[in-house]
């Protein structure tokens, strides 16, 4: 390099131009290696400071996988898209009780090695900033669960005959090496080979299926990007039932173990009637496909917004049909799914919007109004803890769920009808498929209403005293 320049400033002093080829303009200088730095183990997530990683942006997740219930192995491979958004010298990915066996980084041999939940990972050579490269992890063992006392276990669900992936707010690394933070979303793509007898269920659109020797398998596509908690297999004996509903396939699945016209079938049979209302409430569905599976799993006491396909525990039917819980599940396709959090901080955002879609539904279904349930709510509630900053421990307190709705409806009142559905619909529309955050919802609040409202969002969201009614 030194000589060049020295032959540059010869030629210009003799009236002479030094030029270069177009190739040598248009390719930046290859960075040094000290530029290249390892991705943070942590997306830095203020609750959660080590789930997800740093320095990569995922686009896709390519699983196939073989389940052996018998022995309860998981094996296969996981071929994963991304971008570096930095120099990169290595990178992680979370994964929980499974061993790779090798990685590759764009066809080459890459060395992987696991510390505690993580799998780091170190390319034969730097990745550039603002390069897609590929990855794939050969792996297998015996999937288990994240243990969290406080917020509950999740991951993977060993069953009697088969097994269930859910789990929030982590779950996905205990099936596939992942970005599990819901700030990464990305596409997913599952073959999952089981024997023949058994069924499996995950998001998206069902594929093809294929029998060969005693093992069948079933693929499912998510073309939409998805937060990883929300993947999910349910592998066992169902009854599955798949039709058309507004052009899309429409996905149920209810145990073997119970009635087939039971509380549980009749619950989800309404599916597409709930999400045609929610739809005039909120604007489109959101998604390629659209269903529900109920488990009867005694560790599964809760349902989760899995994308395009929620997953009932088996208890929400117990007393009858149930379809305020459907209706909530639903309402996250928009709020929690197509438009996700940004950082845990921000679930009053997923769960406020869902919990008055309930009271929205009731009032459709001919039972108490949204008025009546925001009434009731604010005359019994425990005011101490403020849903925009719950604390990680309570994510999934009454806070969140009850108080982020009465949020909702406060705000309604307080804007009117005429501001607050277009507000909601233009909300959901405008990030579709992206992340957001507390501040923006406000920032757009008060732009569809031209009224400042850091007053009435400071008493709904952070005050621990009771708000005024509007």
């Amino acid at each position: 390099m030194r000589r060049r320049a020295g032959l540059v400033l010869v030629l210009l002093l003799a009236g002479g131009s030094a030029g270069c080829s177009a190739d040598e303009k248009e390719t930046p200088p290859e960075p040094s290696a000290a530029n290249f730095q390892p991705g943070a183990d942590g997306a830095g997530d203020p609750y959660f400071p080590k789930y997800g990683n740093g320095g990569y942006d995922v686009a896709g997740y390519d699983l196939d996988l073989r389940y052996e219930p018998a022995t309860g192995k998981l094996s296969g491979t996981a071929t994963i898209t991304a971008t570096a958004t930095q120099d990169l010298s290595r990178f992680n990915f979370d994964l929980s009780h499974l061993t790779s066996s090798a990685v590759t980084v764009d066809g080459a041999a890459a060395t992987a090695v696991a510390e505690g939940t993580e799998l780091v990972i170190t390319p034969a050579t730097g990745i550039r900033s603002g390069r897609a490269f590929t990855v794939v992890v050969a792996y297998a063992g015996q999937p288990g669960q994240l243990e969290n006392k406080t917020l509950g276990n999740g991951g993977w669900f060993r069953t009697t005959d088969g097994a269930i992936a859910l789990g929030q707010p982590e779950s996905a690394s205990t099936w596939y090496p992942v970005n599990d933070h819901p700030s990464d979303k990305a596409t997913f793509r599952l073959a999952m080979e089981v024997p023949d007898g058994l069924e499996v269920i995950s998001n998206g659109v069902p594929g093809t299926r294929e029998t060969v020797d005693g093992w069948t398998t079933w693929r499912w596509t998510e073309n939409a990007p998805m937060a990883s908690y929300l993947s999910t297999v349910v592998i066992g004996r169902y009854r599955i039932a798949t039709t058309t509903h507004n052009d899309l396939p429409m996905v149920t699945a209810i145990p073997e173990s119970l009635p087939a016209d039971g509380a549980a079938a009749r619950s989800l049979a309404r599916t597409g009637e709930i999400t045609d209302y929610l739809a005039t409430q909120f604007g489109p569905y959101p998604f390629a496909a659209n269903g529900g599976v109920v488990v009867d799993e005694d560790e599964i006491r809760y349902a989760l917004e899995t994308q395009a396909r929620p997953v009932y525990g088996d208890t929400f039917f117990s007393g009858g049909v149930n379809t305020g819980v459907v209706a909530h599940e639903l309402a996250h396709q928009w709020f929690g799914d197509s438009v996700a959090i940004s950082r845990w901080q921000d679930i009053w955002l997923n769960e406020g919007f869902a919990t008055y879609a309930e009271w929205l539904w009731s009032e459709h279904d001919g039972q108490d109004t949204a008025e009546e349930l925001f009434d009731q709510n604010y005359k019994a509630f425990n005011w101490a803890e403020p849903p925009g900053d719950p604390g990680p421990n309570r994510i999934f307190g009454d806070a969140v769920y009850q108080r982020g709705g009465m949020t909702v409806h406060a705000l309604r009142r307080t804007i009117g009808d005429d501001e607050f559905f277009p507000l909601i619909k233009a909300w959901a529309a405008d990030h579709k498929d992206g992340n957001v955050t507390t501040d923006q919802f406000i920032e757009a609040a008060e732009e569809a209403s031209g009224r400042d409202l850091g007053t009435f969002f400071q008493d709904w969201l952070f005050s621990a005293e009771r708000p005024p009614l509007p």
